[in-house]
Order: structure tokens, then C-alpha cells, then sequence
């Protein structure tokens, strides 16, 4: 008899959570999956100067020679194209906590576009670091935003934006307010235009040829650093620094590569 009852049991159980998943699928929600196969740090054992022990995938962090970040010093003035930003408000789905930083991601047709020259690429995602990864000059700034973009090909550029206190950003605000404090993601369905993460001007830039800034560090990432910042409050600031005081990874070697700048 009581073989019969486990038998039972757990067959209510197997039931409840085929229920579950039902719901969860009807719904539209989506299980969190780590990016990384291997955990890392920032520091310590598994920090920045051990990524490359960690995970063979990871190998290129510590041995490439077009690393980022950066100290963008004597910078080539040069002609270069206008970078052209096409943003759209749309519908966050999530905002993730991946153990690091802060992300959104978007899907492909998201309509969100950088097109420099005849290059177009498309928003991937967007991340915060605090303090800022790239510095100037030998200066770093409270935070960056780094929004990611992917062309149809597969090329991959990054702007980075850099951020000073000031007034509340409002579309911050909301990602906010639904910020995971433990990894994981959380349902948002908040309505956010990338433009609210870009200065008005976005004409004057730093371009470099650098790298994901985290595991695996894949190397090809065509950088744009504008120099014009936007604006967060304090009390914005802290609530990221809260979570994560130090979210940078240090400064690599320029390695001989050229750093150009608009007129």
C-alpha cells in the first residue's frame, strides 16, 4: 500500500510540474542560461590575469594583441564617417543579471541600427560597467554603457558611452527598477528606446580595433567611443554599484594599433 501512495505521489508530482512548464511555454517565459561554461571574476583566482587557466575558449584574454579595454591617448585625427543612429522604442522582455553586469538583449530584427558608411549593423544587447573600462586620456568616468552590434555577416562593433552624475535618466530608471539583485532575469515588459543611452551628439568619436571586454575576449570588435556622456543620478549609480562596485576589467596593451579620432 504504501509503494502504492509513492507510486501515486510521485506521479502528482511529475504532473505538477508538467503543469508548470505548460504554463511557463503558454506564457512566453524563458529559463535563464548562463553564457559561461566556466565561472570567472574580475579579481582573485579567477580574475582578469587567470582567464586564460580557466577555459581553453578563453585562451585568446590573455594572448591576444587587440585587446580592450583601453587608454585612448594619441589619437590620429581623421576623416572619418558619421556614425548614424536609428533607434526605435520597443518592448524589453528581461532584464538579466548575468553575474557581471547588468544586460538587455534584443532579438535580430529589432530594428535598432548603427550604420556607419555603408556598414549596418544591428543592436544585440546593451551592459553597464562601473566604474568606466575604457579611460582617456589616463581618466576613467563613473560608469560606460556598452551597447553591441552585429552585422547580418557577423561583424561586431561596440559604443561605448560614457556616463557623469547628473540628472535621473529615465529610461535607466525603469531597467532599474526591475534589476535583478542575484543572477537570474526578471520579467519586464517595460517599453525603452536605446536613444535614451546615447548623447544627443553622437558625431565625435574615438575608433579602435579591440574585443569583448569579458570571457571569451573574442578579438574583431570594431570600437566606437563617443566622447560626448549622458547623464545618471547618484542615487542611480549607487543602486548598479551596489551590485557591482568593480565590473571593469583592467587596461590592455595597445600592441602597436592605430587610434583615430573625427575632426
Amino acid at each position: 500500500m504504501a509503494t502504492r501512495w509513492i507510486v501515486v505521489g510521485l506521479a502528482m508530482v511529475a504532473a505538477a510540474l508538467a503543469h508548470t512548464n505548460s504554463v511557463a511555454q503558454k506564457s512566453g517565459q524563458e529559463k535563464y542560461v548562463s553564457p559561461w561554461r566556466i565561472p570567472w571574476d574580475y579579481e582573485g583566482a579567477r580574475g582578469a590575469e587567470h582567464w586564460s587557466e580557466l577555459d581553453p575558449a578563453y585562451a585568446v584574454c590573455n594572448t591576444g594583441k587587440e585587446q580592450s579595454p583601453i587608454d585612448i591617448r594619441g589619437a590620429e585625427i581623421a576623416d572619418l564617417p558619421v556614425l548614424r543612429m536609428k533607434s526605435k522604442t520597443g518592448r524589453i522582455k528581461y532584464v538579466t543579471n548575468n553575474a557581471h553586469t547588468i544586460r538587455v538583449n534584443y532579438p535580430v530584427g529589432n530594428g535598432n541600427l548603427l550604420l556607419v558608411g555603408d556598414q549596418r549593423y544591428e543592436l544585440i544587447q546593451f551592459h553597464f560597467h562601473h566604474p568606466s573600462e575604457e579611460y582617456i586620456d589616463g581618466k576613467s568616468f563613473e560608469m560606460e554603457v556598452h551597447l553591441m552590434y552585429q552585422t547580418g555577416d557577423g561583424k561586431a562593433a561596440g559604443v561605448t558611452v560614457f556616463v557623469r552624475q547628473g540628472k535621473a535618466n529615465t529610461a535607466i530608471q525603469k531597467i532599474w527598477e526591475h534589476m535583478p539583485k542575484t543572477e537570474g532575469q526578471e520579467e519586464a515588459r517595460i517599453e525603452v528606446n536605446p536613444a535614451a543611452l546615447l548623447p544627443r551628439e553622437t558625431s565625435p568619436y574615438f575608433v579602435y580595433m579591440g574585443s569583448v571586454t569579458a570571457p571569451p575576449c573574442t578579438e574583431g570588435v570594431t570600437w566606437f567611443v563617443l566622447k560626448n556622456t549622458i547623464e545618471m543620478s547618484a542615487e542611480q549609480v549607487d543602486a548598479f554599484a551596489k551590485l557591482y562596485p568593480n565590473d571593469a576589467r583592467p587596461l590592455q596593451l595597445l600592441n602597436g594599433r592605430v587610434i583615430k579620432q573625427s575632426r
